[in-house]
């Protein structure tokens, strides 16, 4: 552990002694629920991160001060009412037992929200200037308003000290109220609240003021800014430095969180939560910068996922905490596995941002590749114990994440575990999707688990095509099939697969069918695959057009993912076109013509190019399973009401001959990477 000793050094923030140097910092998790409690959900999410050894959690991205800052339609935590005090004290005491320190973000949102749901208020801002991301129209916010919201402020701080937590921190960063204020692109304001720097300042200064008056000197209050907002008519590094330095002056803060970006563009909110297609640490500069001008501690958290990473910064004196936030989603074991010398069993998030782009559509913080988080309160483990049953004979077919994922699960289990691939190698699908230029961090996936069957001994038979007779000569006592699925562009007949007319975008990526000069993709799904398609193209050279037949290409990938692909795409000049169905395919000569039809006008348009690729989704591999489903003695069901409940499958402790067969991921239907893991976790932990 020596390599780490930055990481372990305690350091004070106001009387709090922080065990080191880690912190998870606030996001928005979409768990607090029954008017925006922290009940028992939420609770288990962050005892889990101080189980494994996070000096510091800041819960509660954006958690509201005022009843007229929305909150239902993400979930977050509401300070505005009393209630939430005896949540925050089960919250404080579960982190606390386990040797950690608990902090909440509390903010208005301005006009950084939604109006059309709770108590559908009239969003406020400085001078009522509209949200882009959200598309919030608002009021300019009165005089009377903004000194009750200082007030609500205050009184958020309070029922954070009596419900035990150790400290607030004031949201002054991705254009919430405060932040607003600050700003000279959206506060255009010619009274005490607006003009001149110190107007500007005085908004987020009163609100200082009135919080510390409250809840005294001796509690923690910290504040979360930009480090630049990335806009021409917005604070640059040297404004924020000039801010930075304001507030550090009164004495009145304990610390300052750091990040690079605004995000009130969908352009500039791919910055705040960087994923796979930037660099580590991007912004890292802009921390160290507002550090110079401060006599605080400083955290900065911005893709810093790896503990060598965080030594580095932290060795280099760069800032005095580093958070590793989508770190902890990932594995909340983190801090204890470098303890332990397990550095390599370390699930290091890879980026995908599947997390946080659900967070943007108002879905609970899921991790792509890690199920049991956020699920602990289900009883879904992050550390698989022993079986105390039998040992079974389990075979799992497919090297897929969700079949290594069922093997790791089996193996941790104590059973012993053989892993038939048709393939030369792990991975699946996802070894497809790592091949595209913004995605080669998704191998990250299934590397871990490939170093975790290593290290459980489980055995894996690569190139080997299962059929069922060779499941018969294992003589399984369960058997998992994870046999995927195939491209499905047979679907309309009118495409021309039968006769060769078109590919997928799996021959594209997986290099079995070279670019062609001219290309039209055509897109139903509007996830990954089609727009990886379209990038990898082009930066072979060919030109693109991508096609749907949905609302815009990309519509199901999230927020903080789609502007890395549109500002790729533009870059290299792909022509992208929505609401055109692919109703045929036919040769003309040495081209291909695909007939297009706009699915509002019924209107014809017809391309000539070199090369049709479809994405269609999968079509399962399901011939295994049903060679074998009459002889299992489940006949390959799943009880649902246990699945769901995360409870062991009712056929595990009853009798009889036969093996149990289950089967999970796109050889039932096509979902993503998390569905099959979800699925391997709750099926085999009760092995």
């Amino acid at each position: 552990m020596s390599q780490f000793d930055a990481l372990f050094q305690p350091l004070n923030i106001n009387k709090l002694t922080i065990r080191n140097r880690v912190v998870s910092t606030a996001h928005a998790e979409v768990y607090a629920t029954d008017g925006g409690m922290t009940t028992d959900r939420y609770v288990k999410y962050y005892e889990e991160k101080a189980k494994g050894g996070c000096g510091l959690c800041i819960c509660g991205g954006s958690s509201v001060v005022s009843i007229d800052s929305p909150q239902s339609w993400w979930s977050s935590v509401n300070l505005s009412t009393d209630r939430i005090i005896e949540h925050f004290q089960n919250l404080a005491d579960a982190v606390h037992k386990h040797g950690g320190k608990i902090m909440i973000q509390i903010t208005h949102m301005g006009r950084r929200s939604r109006w059309d749901g709770e108590n559908w208020p009239n969003l406020m801002s400085p001078s009522g200037i509209r949200e882009p991301v959200h598309r919030a129209t608002c009021k300019v916010i009165e005089e009377e308003e903004i000194w009750r919201i200082i007030g609500d402020f205050a009184q958020a701080a309070r029922r954070a000290k009596e419900g035990g937590l150790d400290g607030v921190e004031l949201s002054a960063v991705h254009q919430h109220m405060i932040d607003q204020f600050w700003s000279p692109r959206v506060n255009k304001r010619t009274d005490q609240w607006g003009g001149t720097f110190e107007n500007r300042m005085r908004f987020g200064m009163e609100v200082l003021k009135a919080v510390r008056e409250e809840v005294g000197r001796d509690f923690a209050v910290g504040m979360r800014i930009t480090g630049d907002e990335f806009h021409p008519d917005g604070l640059n590094h040297d404004d924020m430095k000039e801010i930075a330095a304001y507030y550090n002056a009164t004495g009145l803060l304990d610390y300052f969180g750091v990040v690079g970006s605004g995000c009130d563009t969908h352009n500039t909110l791919a910055n705040v939560i960087p994923n796979m297609s930037y660099p580590p640490e991007p912004f890292l500069h802009l921390a160290a910068g507002i550090k110079e001008v401060v006599d605080v501690p400083v955290i900065h958290a911005q893709n810093i996922k790896d503990p060598n990473q965080a030594q580095r910064i932290l060795e280099a004196g760069y800032v005095d905490f580093v958070g590793m936030t989508r770190a902890h989603i990932a594995d909340p074991h983190i801090i204890a596995k470098i303890k332990m010398n397990q550095v390599d069993q370390i699930r290091q998030c890879v980026g995908a941002n599947y997390c946080i782009d659900r967070q943007y559509m108002g879905l609970d913080v899921l991790c792509i590749q890690n199920a049991a988080t956020s699920r602990e309160y289900m009883g879904l483990p992050h550390i698989i114990e022993k079986t105390d049953g039998p040992i079974r004979n389990v075979v799992v077919v497919g090297g897929g994440p969700g079949g290594m994922e069922s093997a790791r699960v089996a193996a941790e289990r104590g059973h012993k575990v053989t892993l038939i691939e048709r393939g030369d190698e792990l991975g699946g699908q996802v070894a497809i999707a790592a091949k595209a230029p913004q995605r080669d961090q998704m191998a990250g996936i299934t590397r871990w688990l490939a170093m975790e069957l290593e290290r459980l001994g489980v055995d894996i038979r690569l190139s080997t095509a299962a059929d069922a007779d060779l499941i018969r000569e294992f003589k399984p006592d369960v058997c998992v099939l994870a046999t995927g699925g195939r491209p499905f562009v047979e679907q309309n007949p009118e495409w021309g697969a039968e006769e060769g007319l078109v590919v997928s975008s799996w021959d594209i990526l997986n290099g079995t069918v070279a670019p062609g000069k001219n290309v039209l993709i055509y897109d139903t799904i509007c996830e990954f695959s089609g727009m990886s398609a379209a990038d990898y193209l082009a930066s072979k050279g060919s030109l693109v057009e991508l096609v749907t037949d949905d609302i815009k290409p990309g519509v199901g990938i999230g927020g903080t993912t789609f502007p890395t692909y549109y500002r790729s795409l533009y870059e290299k000049e792909v022509i992208m076109t929505s609401d055109l169905l692919l109703e045929k395919v036919y040769r003309e000569g040495d081209k291909l013509v695909a007939v297009l039809e706009n699915e509002y006008t019924a209107a014809q348009e017809e391309r000539v190019v070199d090369q049709i690729v479809i994405e269609n989704g999968t079509r399962a591999n399901d011939e295994l399973y049903y060679a074998l489903k009459a002889e299992s003695r489940n006949k390959g069901q799943i009880d649902n009401e246990t699945l769901f409940a995360a409870e062991a499958q009712p056929v595990l402790s009853e009798s009889g001959d036969g093996m149990i067969l289950w089967r999970l991921g796109d050889c039932v239907s096509q979902r993503n990477v998390h569905a099959a893991l979800y699925d391997a976790l709750r099926l085999c932990k009760d092995l």
